[in-house]
C-alpha cells in the first residue's frame, strides 16, 4: 500500500459514525469496541441491541451506561462523560472514549463442583467426607460495576475467564452452608432442592457485589465413599427392622452357608450345630403328635433322669442386650461376625458380664481345638 492509499484509508475512517457490536459468539460477556486511532464523531449513532448494555469509560473512570436502544451521542446523552471531559459548553469535535458492550442475556448450564472432599461431622458415623457437583446460571445485572471490578481493560472477556472465580466462590459457600445445616449425612443427598435454594440465597449478595446476578443454582448430586454408603444403608435397615428377628435371620443364613462349606472346620461345626437345632425342633414337633405318651420305661422299671436344661446366653451388640440364645446359636453369631471375641456375654450363674474369650466353654469358638497327632504317628 502506497502513501496515498494510506492517506485515503485514514480519511475515509477518520471518524466513527456508528458505534455497535454484533455478537457472533456464545461465550463473550464483555467486548471493547475496537478502533484504530479513530475518534467517535459528534452526533454519531450508538446502537445497543436487546441483551446488551453499552458502557463508556474515560481514562479508567466509569462514565455513561446505555440500555438497549439507538442514541445520538451528544452532550445531552453523555452527561457524565461531558463532565469528565470538561465540556462546559458542549462540543462539536470528535472525541475518544472506551466503549464496552456487555452481554446481559442469561448464561446457562455453567458447571461447578467441589475439587476436594468436604469433611462433615455426623453424630453416628463421626467425621465423613462428601463431594458435590451441579450447574448454575447467571447474568450481568450491573454492567458498569462488572466492567470496573472484573473486566478492567480486557478487550474480549468470556465466561470462561469468570467461571473459575465463580466456581471457587460456590464451592466455598457450599462448604459453609453444608456444615451449618448439620443434617444427618444421608439427608444431604435426599434434600438437594432445599439445600440448593439455601445456597443460592447465601451466594446472591456476593455475586451482586461484582455486578452479577445468580439466577439459578442446582445441586445435582451429593456423593460419599462407597463403604460409608453401605454402612448407612445397613444402619437404616437395622433401624427399621426388629433387631432380634434380624439376628435370627443372619444366624439362619450363616448356618446355611457354613453347612455348604463341608471341607472346613467351621463347616463341620456349623453342620453339627444345625443338626442339633433341627433335632430339637423335630423333637418339639413330634411330642404333640405322640399323643402325650410317656417315655417308655427302661428295663427294671427305672425312669431316666430329666433332660438337662440347655444353657442360655445373653450377649451385647452395640451396647444393647440381646438373647437369650443357645450355645449353637451363639456360635453361629460368632461365625457370621455379629459378635466377636471381645463381645460381652452372660449366663445364669455368672457374677458379671465377661468377654466371650474369657468364658471357658466358649473358647472353642476361637479355634485351636484340634487334638494333637497320636504318639508315634
Amino acid at each position: 500500500m502506497d502513501i496515498f492509499s494510506k492517506i485515503k484509508e485514514k480519511l475515509s475512517h477518520e471518524f466513527i459514525d456508528i458505534v455497535e457490536w454484533l455478537d457472533y459468539t456464545e461465550d463473550t460477556i464483555a467486548h471493547r469496541f475496537e478502533r484504530y486511532q479513530n475518534e467517535i464523531k459528534n452526533g454519531a449513532k450508538l446502537i445497543v441491541r436487546e441483551g446488551q448494555t453499552a458502557v463508556f469509560v474515560n481514562e479508567g473512570q466509569l462514565a455513561d451506561v446505555f440500555t438497549p436502544g439507538t442514541y445520538d451521542l451528544t452532550t445531552q446523552n453523555l452527561p457524565i462523560l461531558t463532565t469528565l471531559k470538561g465540556w462546559k459548553y458542549g462540543f462539536n469535535s470528535p472525541f475518544k472514549a472506551e466503549v464496552y458492550f456487555v452481554n446481559t442475556h442469561l448464561f446457562t448450564d455453567e458447571k461447578w463442583g467441589t475439587k476436594n472432599p468436604i469433611t462433615l461431622s455426623d453424630e453416628r458415623f463421626g467425621l465423613v467426607e462428601i463431594r458435590a457437583f451441579g450447574t448454575y446460571a447467571f447474568k450481568i445485572s450491573d454492567a458498569g460495576k462488572f466492567i470496573v471490578d472484573i473486566v478492567g481493560t480486557d478487550n474480549n472477556f468470556t465466561n470462561f475467564e469468570i467461571n473459575e472465580h465463580l466456581k471457587s466462590l460456590i464451592a466455598t459457600r457450599f462448604t459453609d452452608t453444608a456444615g451449618e445445616a448439620n443434617l444427618p449425612i444421608e439427608l444431604y443427598a435426599a434434600n438437594t432442592s432445599e439445600l440448593s435454594d439455601t445456597c443460592q440465597e447465601v451466594m446472591k449478595p456476593e455475586f451482586l457485589s461484582v455486578g452479577i446476578s445468580l439466577e439459578k443454582f442446582y445441586i445435582e448430586n451429593v456423593s460419599m465413599p462407597e463403604d460409608l454408603k453401605k454402612e448407612i444403608f445397613e444402619y437404616s435397615r437395622i433401624d427399621k427392622l426388629d433387631l432380634d428377628k434380624l439376628t435370627k435371620f443372619k444366624t439362619a443364613k450363616a448356618i446355611e452357608a457354613a453347612a455348604k462349606n463341608e471341607g472346613g472346620t467351621a463347616g463341620a461345626g456349623m453342620g453339627m450345630g444345625m443338626g442339633f437345632v433341627l433335632a430339637q425342633q423335630m423333637g418339639g414337633l413330634m411330642s404333640p403328635q405322640m399323643g402325650g405318651q410317656q417315655p417308655i420305661a427302661q428295663a427294671g422299671g427305672a425312669m431316666p433322669p430329666p433332660m438337662p436344661v440347655a444353657v442360655q446366653y445373653f450377649y451385647a451388640v452395640n451396647g444393647t442386650q440381646q438373647g437369650p440364645v443357645g450355645i449353637d446359636q451363639l456360635k453361629a453369631l460368632f461365625a457370621n461376625r455379629t459378635i466377636n471375641k471381645e463381645s460381652l456375654v452372660w449366663k445364669q450363674g455368672m457374677a458379671n458380664w465377661s468377654a466371650l474369650q474369657e468364658v471357658e466353654e466358649l473358647k472353642s469358638f476361637l479355634g485351636g481345638s484340634t487334638p494333637p497327632p497320636l504318639p508315634g504317628a
